[in-house]
């Protein structure tokens, strides 16, 4: 009898054993040549039998592997893919958006990369996100505590997979929502350790960027923001906060003058894009509707070439059409090494997640107060035109950690410039560094990339940003 490979006989198998995988990617569809850095992609089975399989992106560092720190970052969403961290904020390619043509979106390098400093994995999670799925229908039932128990378990697997990288610096890191999923993860990470979890992870801290983190502060904090900004008036702004006081969210219906106030304060910025206050707001999901149409079924001729002739006002959300029209081409997906069959189509933000996800930690708060206990360090970064997390709401909680004051809101410089303001906080070997990016949005790196490599490089080194 011949006896087949184990490697080819788990193939035939009817079961919920899948043999693990990793492929180092030289060359990628868009891209010229051969890539000038060492990109891996894989899938980690986690939960249940490995039921839920987790797919990574990761980038060597360019400058030290060996030395540099290892990051674990996080897209927010919940459901948005690792490689909208990877191509739009802080990865070494980035789309061409002048020089694509077709349906067939181009790459160059992106010279802020935070891959200068770092070797980052870019993983897509929850399960659904991104190539992430599940072997049964009930591994799609997820939330933010199960999502972060399963990024945990991530996280040591691939790690016993590249012991070379365990003595390496690790820093838990992500944006937008995840600023509920890391303060959890990065909880497990230190409990583990503490308990002799296998292996010994080296968690030296988190990073979060314009982290959504508590609604009371978050939401709240847009109509104070909303006049420092000055999109609404002084008189409306006193007349809001003494008829509504303080308290813009859960309002009480009966209290008219504060409903009539909010109803003026939204015909204000009805028109303003909540994600950068300085752009235009995006009306539609395509350029032209009647032409396009982004989802699934789309496979238009020409379309990129379509997009630049239009006469819609641009959108930063049309920059996202090249994720989508990239990572849902079948030449693209074998070079990435995705598994075929497992899911319908990628998406940059998964929205139907939502259905199955358990929203089951309304703040991060309490677990913030519980690592200050911990000897960590934490960057949290805000782009100061940001209206959908504000930077003031953030400023607020960071606050109400009553942490020592380090040293007091002063600017910091890129290249003589003022790139933002900081201040830090400390609580014995816990210490908490915030920073605004000028002119940033959500988030910060997407429109501030020499500024935020700037911040992180210095961060990473023990340097006051």
């Amino acid at each position: 009898m011949t006896m087949l490979p184990l490697a080819l006989l788990l193939v035939f198998l009817d079961g919920p054993i899948i043999v693990a995988s990793k492929s180092t990617i030289d060359t990628l569809p868009g891209f010229s040549g051969d890539l000038p850095f060492k990109l891996e992609t894989g899938y980690v089975g986690v939960g249940d039998l490995d039921d839920v399989q987790l797919f990574y992106y990761f980038v060597e560092s360019e400058r030290s592997p060996k030395e540099d720190p290892l990051v674990l970052w996080l897209t927010g969403g919940p459901g948005c893919s690792g490689f909208s961290g990877l191509v739009y904020q802080i990865g070494p390619i980035m789309f061409n958006y002048a020089n694509s043509s077709g349906n067939e979106p181009t790459f160059v390098l992106n010279p802020h990369s935070w891959t200068k400093v770092a070797n980052i994995i870019f993983l897509d999670q929850p399960v659904g996100t991104g190539f992430s799925y599940a072997k049964r229908w009930g591994g799609y039932r997820t939330g933010d505590t199960l999502s972060a128990a399963q990024t945990y378990e991530f996280l040591r697997k691939w790690l016993k997979d590249h012991p070379e990288f365990l003595k390496n610096p690790l820093y838990i890191a992500g944006d937008s929502y995840s600023g509920i999923t890391v303060p959890i993860i990065v909880q497990e990470v230190s409990n583990g350790n503490e308990v002799g979890h296998e292996p010994p992870l080296n968690l030296k801290g988190y990073v979060l960027g314009n982290p959504f983190t508590e609604p009371t502060y978050d939401v709240n904090s847009r109509i104070k923001f909303a006049h420092r900004m000055a999109l609404i008036s002084d008189t409306l702004y006193e007349s809001t906060k003494t008829n509504c006081k303080g308290e813009y969210v859960q309002v009480d219906p009966s209290n008219a003058p504060c409903v009539e106030n909010l109803q003026e304060i939204n015909e204000c910025i009805q028109k303003i894009n909540l994600g950068q206050i300085l752009e235009p707001i995006c009306s539609t999901m395509s350029p032209n509707p009647k032409i396009f149409k982004w989802n699934l079924n789309f496979d238009g001729d020409n379309f990129l070439d379509v997009l630049h002739h239009s006469t819609e006002p641009w959108c930063r959300d049309y920059n996202h059409l090249f994720s989508f029209i990239w990572a849902n081409d079948k030449t693209v997906q074998n070079s990435l090494h995705v598994r075929e069959g497992t899911i319908k189509g990628w998406e940059r933000c998964n929205q139907s997640l939502s259905s199955s996800y358990a929203y089951d930690v309304r703040s991060s708060l309490d677990y913030h107060r519980n690592l200050t206990k911990k000897n960590l360090r934490a960057l949290v970064y805000s782009g100061d035109h940001d209206m959908e997390v504000p930077y003031v709401g953030t400023q607020e909680w960071i606050k109400s950690l009553n942490l020592s004051v380090d040293y007091q809101w002063r600017p910091w410089f890129v290249n003589g410039q003022v790139a933002g303001y900081t201040n830090a906080y400390t609580r014995k070997a816990y210490s908490l560094t915030f920073v605004t990016v000028k002119g940033g949005g959500h988030t910060a790196p997407e429109y501030k990339p020499i500024e935020c490599l700037a911040m992180i490089d210095r961060w990473f080194a023990y340097y006051y940003v």
